[in-house]
């Protein structure tokens, strides 16, 4: 009996070994990664299906997951309004769903449901591009709601909440005139702001100055807690700079930029910061290159403070620049960069070409084609030795991460027919599991 019990306790418990909630967008280190294991290598719109279920519209959002809670927006085709929604995550079944306000779109492919959730489990809080922002207790309780907007954005605007050491942090990046109507008509601020998660009040908020001009001021980036010899950070980037600041009060430790200086007035920039390594990343829009800033310093920084950049600027390289040791092609206008296992992943999502990077130096450890007829605007995720990638047509590809060259491990479509959504939503990684979210579903993957 013990000698059957034994092995049987084992498998029972074996979920829990790995099982690791996905809290915000970018995972539970901030970083795109997991520590799951026992991950799914190969499946199809049919194999490796633990449960798929439609959804009533389309979001660029990642879902996050806590525990046997999903938490997703969509935009309700029928009845044109914004949803937050929570689901089983045994079964797919809702549990819940609100209705916030009217979404809007760009006409773009884009909608004001972009913005992924965040959860700590108590609490889940959903943020909209109209400048909506609701929590709820995980039961459906509306605990508080505001809005922060107008904005002025030139597009539907797209930053992701965060729940951070007590507090829910919101950056806002944007023109400080009006644009197409959007945004205060006497001028708009950029910056940061800090709530209490059960109430919704400001804690602090602090301006954050650009030199910027027009569309260039504005970011779709979501801020990043980083933690480096002991100094607690959230790192910032946007406006043509990147920032460190203080998570207590707002305040600003260090400023370096730009790659813009000659202050194009286009460069919006939509990736979020990514760090490891000893560096900082900040993915320069356009074709600009990658910049890696060391981490640990004060003040305004020079181009000292660099420690590579990608490749040389095709306008006008920044002074005293560091050596360009890598492909031209080594940037990245929309996807964030993955840290994992010592090295940055970078995706290029227009070339469609995934480089694997060494964060002290920036050299190219490999780089490959990922193929397809569409481009990529999902963030790679990784875990258990793998790296999952999503273009517009729903072709998610599994490769193999680390190692000395590029291996794709497989790929599916998991496009319905009739679907003519730009896939944009990243892959969640969870409780063994995958959670795909395409124009009409979403997606539960795992043995």
């Amino acid at each position: 009996m013990i000698r059957i019990l034994l092995p049987l306790t084992l498998l029972l418990a074996a979920p829990a070994l790995h099982a690791e909630n996905w809290a915000n967008w970018r995972g539970p280190l901030h970083n795109g990664t997991s520590p799951e294991k026992g991950l799914p290598e190969k499946f199809s719109k049919t194999d490796g299906v633990k449960w798929a279920v439609p959804l009533p519209g389309s979001s660029a959002a990642t879902p996050v997951i806590w525990g046997d809670m999903v938490f997703v927006t969509a935009a309700d085709a029928k009845s044109g309004q914004q949803l937050a929604m929570r689901l089983d995550r045994r079964t797919g079944q809702e549990v819940w769903r609100a209705a916030i306000s009217e979404f809007t779109s760009d006409g773009q492919y884009s909608n004001t449901c972009s913005p992924s959730p965040v959860t700590d489990g108590k609490i889940a809080v959903f943020f909209f591009g109209t400048g909506d922002l609701v929590a709820f207790d995980v039961g459906g309780k509306k605990l508080w709601a505001r809005n922060l907007g107008p904005f002025a954005f030139q597009w539907t605007f797209s930053a992701s909440p965060l729940l951070h050491d007590g507090r829910l942090i919101m950056e806002v990046l944007q023109r400080d005139v009006a644009v197409r109507g959007r945004g205060q008509p006497t001028g708009n601020e950029s910056y940061l702001l800090a709530m209490e998660p059960a109430t919704g009040k400001d804690l602090w908020r602090s301006v954050r100055p650009s030199d910027a001009v027009a569309e260039s001021r504005e970011a779709y980036s979501t801020p990043l807690p980083f933690t480096h010899n002991g100094r607690e950070e959230l790192i910032v980037v946007g406006g043509d700079c990147i920032t460190g600041h203080d998570p207590k009060n707002g305040r600003e430790l260090w400023r370096w930029g730009t790659w813009n200086p000659t202050k194009i007035g286009h460069w919006r920039l939509v990736p979020s910061p990514a760090v490891g390594g000893g560096v900082i990343l900040a993915c320069g829009p356009k074709n600009a290159p990658v910049y890696a800033v060391k981490a640990g310093g004060s003040g305004t920084l020079s181009n000292k403070g660099l420690a590579w950049q990608s490749h040389v600027q095709t306008t006008e390289d920044p002074a005293e620049a560091a050596p360009s040791p890598n492909e031209r092609d080594l940037n990245s206008d929309v996807p964030t960069p993955l840290f994992y296992e010592g090295k940055f992943y970078i995706l290029n999502g227009t070339k469609k070409k995934l480089y694997c990077v060494n964060p002290a130096d920036g050299a190219v450890v490999w780089s490959g084609d990922l193929g397809g007829k569409s481009v990529f605007q999902a963030s790679p995720t990784a875990a258990d030795g793998k790296i999952y990638v999503m273009n517009f047509d729903a072709d998610v590809s599994v490769i193999q991460a680390g190692g000395t060259e590029f291996k794709r491990l497989h790929t599916a479509n998991l496009r319905d027919e009739g679907d003519d959504t730009r896939h944009r939503s990243s892959v969640a990684i969870s409780q063994g599991n995958l959670y795909v979210r395409t124009g009409t579903k979403l997606i539960c993957l795992g043995k």
